[in-house]
């Protein structure tokens, strides 16, 4: 059974008149394969799936598996309000090729824990694909350790993105499925890069951040480096782009990351959700320093795109 491990990257999605760029999307794909990532996952939160419509959802996934040509596992989201159409996004999803599929709860309106837990094993006994739990409280209900401990003992429930921020949740969450001893068949992965480093070292399997796909070469480093053994190095790389990350969360997300990724030669597109006057403003300050920032860290960060499609 397929379990993600490594640096996935929570892709940005590039929009071009309101709609998925195609063109773009292909480079972003190849840059972040090329750059070392261990898999991508499309049609994501900070990719802006709320503003795609069920069929360019489905596109995005087909052309993510295409470009990837099987070099690394896709595991595109399939979250959803309902059931439904959670169940009819992973079979695409199966469709298309795809390793496995992200969910996180059902978003907007209240939810009760044992919903949620109803609502994932839906998913799971209505598609023959490996099942990615996805909790994110920013923005959905938060998933309670118990209901990761059960659901942990599906064979097509297969691991966790965490992005709660929180080392005590993600060790309680680990320690509730070591308890009943599904350890070794249930992944986790952070969703926030801030603490990739300190979730390797308490046994996280990798992570799925979208900053995996802006700096690559940052967040892969910190994996390689982990594991030689080199730990002081992986800690270095663990700080040198936090203020990276704090001057894109200046702005509304994901607008900044996707500023950071336009940066390095990628047409982002408009932002879907218009800025205001004052964001608009902010918005030439945090492109100024975001300049500064990624020279600083990375030298020469602009991306040839000419010779990246040649590859």
């Amino acid at each position: 059974m397929f379990r993600p491990e490594g640096i996935y990257v929570a892709m940005l999605t590039p929009f071009k008149e309101g709609k998925v760029n195609e063109t773009v999307l292909r480079q972003v794909v190849e840059f972040q394969i090329q750059r070392g990532v261990h898999g991508l996952f499309p049609v994501s939160s900070c990719g802006e799936f709320i503003q795609m419509d069920f069929a360019e959802k489905i596109r995005t996934m087909e052309i993510v598996v295409d470009q990837a040509a099987g070099r690394v596992p896709v595991t595109p989201g399939v979250t959803a309000p309902n059931p439904n159409e959670s169940i009819a996004l992973a079979k695409e999803a199966k469709r298309a090729g795809c390793s496995g599929v992200v969910i996180c709860p059902p978003y907007f309106l209240p939810i009760s824990q044992e919903t949620i837990e109803r609502h994932f094993e839906l998913l799971a006994d209505n598609v023959d694909i490996p099942v990615i739990l996805y909790n994110i409280p920013a923005f959905t209900t938060p998933i309670t350790y118990d209901v990761v401990k059960r659901l942990s003992r599906r064979e097509n429930i297969v691991a966790m993105k965490d992005s709660s921020g929180s080392v005590v949740d993600m060790v309680h969450f680990m320690d509730k499925v070591r308890a009943i001893g599904m350890q070794d068949k249930f992944n986790f992965l952070i969703g926030r890069e801030d603490g990739l480093f300190p979730a390797l070292m308490m046994g996280g399997k990798g992570c799925m951040t979208a900053c995996a796909g802006i700096v690559p070469e940052i967040l892969v480093g910190i994996w390689d480096s982990y594991h030689k053994g080199e730990f002081e190095k992986a800690k270095e790389l663990q700080f040198s782009f936090l203020n990276l990350l704090r001057a894109m969360n200046a702005l509304p997300f994901p607008v900044g990351f996707k500023l950071a990724l336009e940066l390095r030669g990628f047409e982002m597109g408009e932002p879907m959700q218009p800025l205001s006057h004052a964001e608009k403003y902010n918005y030439v300050n945090v492109r100024s320093r975001l300049e500064k920032i990624m020279g600083a860290l990375l030298g020469d960060y602009k991306v040839d795109l000419d010779q990246l499609m040649k590859k």
